[in-house]
């Protein structure tokens, strides 16, 4: 390399890092909580790129918190293990035999190797689910489905499906801000003792809120909001949702999507985003740019 590339390239990486700088001081201290979804999990590239950025953001003095899915994975475990997976309004019914899976994938297998990516980037990552420390008390959830066969509605018992009824933050507490990142599986426990697979969205969701978070990440496999010409909405207010829906601009699986964002937003996180997570760099793209990556929803 010449003295001159060598140059340029000094030059290109300080111009870089000065137009990374307001961003990064935007975000000091901060909570973010990034929702790492099951099929932007599946390449260990992106994975290990991922690993990589929330290093590189728990270095830049933000303070990272991960929340993973992993329904292909437990999909292809059930599959092995001879189980039938049965569905309704969207969700896996889960019995029994099917929750002592997901908790076998979601906090063992599937947290753990994301825990072991991170440390390999040299951060320092410690993986906790709901049950631990009691963070997160689930509700069982009753879902009511339309049978075209009746034409009536019917409550569908989706069996050990639960959804946060109750954050306690007292480990994430002791954790954030000790150059620890937790990487939390959305598995919790009822009152009445049983364990409930939560999904993974509206998990983090209620983590995100509970810490006041400054930001929310949804890691998808779509770029965010698109417009009816297939075209990135780059912002949104809450209040701009229902019309979309209505309109047909927002369908099928974005609409639970923004409705989570919604939520998320009324426990108290100040902006959700969601973005594309085979982007490489996504998250440090979104939050460290002028442009940013997805789409930014807002009160």
């Amino acid at each position: 390399m010449t003295d001159k590339t060598q140059s340029d390239a000094a030059h290109a990486t300080a111009q870089t890092l000065v137009r990374a700088l307001p961003h990064m001081l935007r975000y000091d201290d901060a909570i973010v909580v990034v929702k790492y979804g099951g099929h932007a999990m599946g390449d260990d590239k992106v994975a290990r790129d991922f690993a990589r950025d929330m290093v590189l953001l728990e270095q830049s003095g933000v303070n990272p918190v991960v929340v993973h899915g992993g329904g292909p994975q437990i999909g292809a475990m059930l599959s092995k293990l001879g189980i039938k997976s049965e569905f309704a309004a969207g969700l896996r019914i889960t019995d029994k035999a099917t929750v002592e899976i997901v908790e076998m994938v979601l906090a063992g297998s599937i947290n753990k190797q994301i825990v072991g990516f991170i440390n390999a980037e040299g951060g320092r990552a410690i993986g906790l689910c709901g049950k631990d420390g009691n963070m997160v008390t689930a509700t069982k959830v009753a879902r009511t489905v339309y049978d075209p066969d009746s034409n009536i509605e019917k409550v569908v018992d989706l069996g050990f499906v639960g959804e946060p009824s109750k954050v306690d933050t007292t480990v994430l507490d002791q954790v954030l801000g000790r150059e620890l990142i937790p990487v939390l599986a959305p598995v919790g426990q009822g009152a009445d003792g049983e364990t409930y697979n939560i999904n993974a969205d509206t998990f983090a969701g209620a983590i995100a809120g509970a810490l006041g978070a400054k930001r929310l990440l949804f890691l998808t496999d779509v770029p965010g909001v698109l417009d009816k010409n297939k075209q990135l909405i780059k912002e949104l207010k809450v209040s701009d949702i229902p019309a979309l829906i209505s309109d047909g601009t927002i369908t099928g699986g974005m609409i639970p999507k923004v409705e989570t964002c919604i939520y998320a937003i009324e426990q108290g996180v100040e902006g959700v985003v969601i973005l594309d997570g085979k982007l490489p760099h996504a998250v440090l793209v979104e939050l460290l740019t002028d442009h940013g990556a997805g789409t930014l929803i807002t009160r």
